[in-house]
């Protein structure tokens, strides 16, 4: 039987997000549109995985209250969860940590060290990660580690079953440009063609390596599984609530 992860997507617009975690994760993927006020009514998964967003934790909007309050609902629960990115912010607020603007973009494809944590079995201690994104976690939740971290600050934190990286190891060179073409507005577009110059089928392959950390999640769910049985409590409701990027 395989592995049911609710896939929290935070994302706005199109099907890229979508695309990209179910191309890395081999499970059977439950997909929330948490913009849109859709989360699971229970906890009755084998894992959560909650992706990137443009939107930020601090910002006053209902949804983001919603998500974090589930994840911190999911976490007491003991329910194994993965944040990427907004992901990684979110869940580090709804654990009791704090999120603030960096005031700059980390962007391109970066050096990012762990310390050894379960997560990164099999990946070089230095690696190499596609980052984007202008806020930071700078304050960790109560009882957290941080087990991966750059020059820009924590890239990577464990509390329990619940992890969070601030990089984006589901893109593809398509993802990054993309991305980065968006983010004219910031970098102007000199900075744009600077991070497009280092999106290399080289750097491509070398960041495949943290890809390696979707595996180890879900091995460590289906574990948790295997010894302990089903984690939560009953679904109510549409299980497959459409979900966008």
């Amino acid at each position: 039987m395989g592995l049911r992860v609710a896939l929290l997507n935070a994302a706005h617009g199109g099907e890229e997000t979508r695309r990209n975690f179910r191309r890395e994760l081999a499970a059977d993927l439950v997909e929330f549109d948490v913009n849109a006020r859709q989360l699971p009514s229970g906890f009755e998964f084998d894992a959560v995985v909650v992706t990137g967003s443009r939107s930020s934790v601090y910002d006053d909007e209902p949804w983001i209250d919603d998500l974090t309050d589930w994840l911190a609902a999911a976490h007491a629960r003991d329910l194994p969860i993965l944040g990427v990115c907004y992901g990684h912010q979110a869940l580090a607020a709804a654990l009791g940590g704090r999120v603030e603007y960096m005031g700059e973009f980390e962007i391109g494809y970066r050096q990012v060290s762990h310390s050894g944590d379960e997560l990164f079995s099999g990946i070089d201690e230095a690696f190499t990660v596609f980052t984007t994104h202008q806020d930071r976690v700078a304050e960790l939740p109560p009882g957290a580690t941080e087990i991966a971290t750059n020059d820009y600050g924590v890239h990577g934190f464990r509390k329990g079953n619940a992890w969070g990286v601030q990089f984006h190891p589901e893109y593809d060179t398509a993802m990054a440009e993309h991305v980065t073409r968006a983010k004219e507005e910031y970098l102007g577009a000199d900075g744009v063609e600077a991070v497009l110059d280092g999106i290399t089928p080289e750097a491509y392959d070398a960041a495949c390596e943290a890809k390696r950390l979707f595996d180890n999640f879900l091995e460590y769910a289906r574990r948790r599984r295997e010894a302990d049985g089903p984690v939560g409590g009953e679904f109510v409701g549409d299980e497959a609530s459409p979900a966008s990027d």
